[in-house]
C-alpha cells in the first residue's frame, strides 16, 4: 500500500500536464506580506459542463488538498472538504469565472493554487481540467521584474533550414515566468509564430529560466523575433536584431559583428554577441540542457513505471498452487 499514493500522484500529475491548463489563471505568482489580502482569479470556466468550480491547494512536498467548491449559478459555496484552512477561505463568482479569496494572509498559506471542474467528452465520461496553478509567496520580499535577454542559440543555421533563437530571463523575484514568441515582418504587425514554423521548449533552472524557439522553416522575408516574459512585476521584452532571409548561393561571411550564412534556398542573418567563443558556449550549452531535459523526462517515466510494476507484483502476491 505504500506505493498507491505515489503512483496515484504520478498519473495526477501526468493528468494535468495532458490536459494542457485548459482554465485559464492569469496570475502565475502573487507575493504578498502576512495580515494582507490575496484573490485568485479563473476564467473561461464557460468551458466546464459541470455546475460545480473546485478549488485546490498543492504545498510543496504534499499533495493536491481539495479546499471548496462553488457552484457556477447559485454561488453557493461547499467548504465540506475538511482542509485544515477551510475556515481562512471564501469564493464568489465572477462575470467570466469565479475568485478564491483569502482576507488574511499568512505564512502557511504559501502554496500554489489551482482551480479545477468537470467536462464530459463525447462518450459522456467525465474528466478534469484544471487552470495552470498561481503560486503564493507570504514574504516581505521585494517583487523584481527579470532581466531578459535574447541571444542566438546556435552559430550557424540548421542544414534543413532552420534555426534557434534563445531566451534567459534571471534575477527575478519571485521566480515564476511566462514565456512566449511572437515576429514582426518588415512594416508589419506582430504575428504569433505558427505552430508549424516554430516549436517552443522551456527550461528551468533555480535562479534563471529559458525558453529556445526552433524556427523550422525559414521564408524569403525579414522577420524580427520578440520574446514576452510575463511576470508578477510586468511584462518584460526582448527582440532579436533583425533576421534576413532571402535567395542566394551557398557561401558565408562574417563582417560588422553579423554571421551570416547563406543557403541555396535561404539565407539568415542575425546579430550576434561578439566573438566566435560566445556562438561555441552557447551552443554547448543549449544542447546539454536539451539532454538534461530528456534525461529527467525518461528517469520520471521510468519512475513511474517502475512503482506500477511493484504495485501490481505486490498486489499479486505470492501463488498459492
Amino acid at each position: 500500500m505504500l506505493f498507491l499514493p505515489a503512483a496515484a500522484l504520478c498519473c495526477l500529475c501526468s493528468g494535468l500536464v495532458a490536459m494542457a491548463a485548459e482554465l485559464v489563471q492569469d496570475d502565475l505568482t502573487l507575493t504578498r506580506r502576512v495580515g494582507q489580502s490575496v484573490s485568485f482569479s479563473c476564467g473561461q470556466t464557460y468551458q466546464c459542463d459541470g455546475a460545480y468550480i473546485f478549488w485546490y491547494q498543492k504545498k510543496e512536498m504534499e499533495t493536491f488538498r481539495a479546499i471548496l467548491d462553488i457552484h457556477r449559478k447559485t454561488s453557493k459555496i461547499d467548504s465540506n472538504y475538511n482542509h485544515p484552512q477551510k475556515a481562512d477561505f471564501s469564493a464568489e463568482n465572477t462575470q467570466n469565472g469565479c475568485l478564491l479569496k483569502l482576507n488574511r494572509v499568512k505564512l502557511d498559506h504559501s502554496a500554489t493554487y489551482y482551480c479545477s471542474c468537470w467536462k464530459i467528452d463525447a462518450h459522456r465520461k467525465r474528466y478534469h481540467i484544471f487552470g495552470p496553478g498561481s503560486k503564493l509567496y507570504v514574504t516581505d520580499e521585494q517583487v523584481v521584474k527579470p532581466v531578459v535577454s535574447v541571444y542566438p542559440a546556435a552559430s550557424r543555421v540548421h542544414l534543413g533550414g532552420g534555426s534557434s533563437l534563445l531566451c534567459v530571463a534571471s534575477a527575478m523575484f519571485p521566480p515564476g515566468v511566462r514565456f512566449s514568441w511572437k515576429r514582426q515582418k518588415k512594416n508589419g504587425p506582430l504575428e504569433d509564430v505558427p505552430p508549424a514554423e516554430g516549436e517552443q521548449v522551456e527550461l528551468r533552472e533555480p535562479g534563471r529560466s529559458a525558453s529556445i524557439m526552433v524556427v523550422h522553416r525559414l521564408h524569403q522575408d525579414t522577420y524580427r523575433y520578440s520574446c514576452y516574459v510575463k511576470h508578477e512585476g510586468g511584462t518584460v521584452e526582448a527582440q532579436t536584431q533583425e533576421t534576413q532571409l532571402h535567395v542566394e548561393t551557398l557561401s558565408k561571411t562574417a563582417e560588422d559583428g553579423h554571421l551570416s550564412l547563406q543557403l541555396p534556398t535561404s539565407s539568415f542573418s542575425v546579430s550576434e554577441l561578439p566573438g566566435s567563443e560566445v556562438f561555441q558556449q552557447s551552443e554547448c550549452r543549449v544542447k546539454l540542457l536539451c539532454l538534461l531535459y530528456t534525461v529527467l523526462t525518461l528517469k520520471s517515466l521510468l519512475y513511474c513505471c517502475g512503482l506500477s510494476l511493484l504495485m501490481v507484483l505486490r498486489n499479486k502476491g505470492p501463488s498459492t498452487n
